[in-house]
């Protein structure tokens, strides 16, 4: 199993990803939508309601290096259903025979 890059993502959307979730939709919705880990957006609403989202400290991403992180998560996502969608396959091929 490969492990997931680490992210780092933009203030601009961090606030995107936090509107998501006070216009009503449910974290876990928002959260697989946008790509990320649903603790990862909890923590954000729970930094938004505080003021505190950028954070002292936080570095500058640009956001060519948003999307390469986005990209690198994305990339291992889909290995992880493609490797599940080979076994299922290989499962009901059994099944069929």
């Amino acid at each position: 199993m490969q492990k997931i890059p680490k992210q780092e993502y933009t203030t601009e959307f961090k606030e995107r990803a936090v509107k998501h979730v006070k216009e009503g939709e449910s974290i876990g919705l928002a959260a697989k939508e946008l790509g990320l880990i649903e603790q990862t957006l909890r923590n954000w609403t729970k930094l938004a309601a505080a003021g505190k989202l950028t954070g002292a400290g936080s570095r500058c991403v640009i956001p060519e290096q948003m999307d390469l992180s986005w990209l690198r998560a994305e990339n291992v996502r889909l290995k992880r259903e493609c490797e599940i969608l080979k076994k299922a396959t290989a499962y009901f091929a059994r099944d069929v025979v």
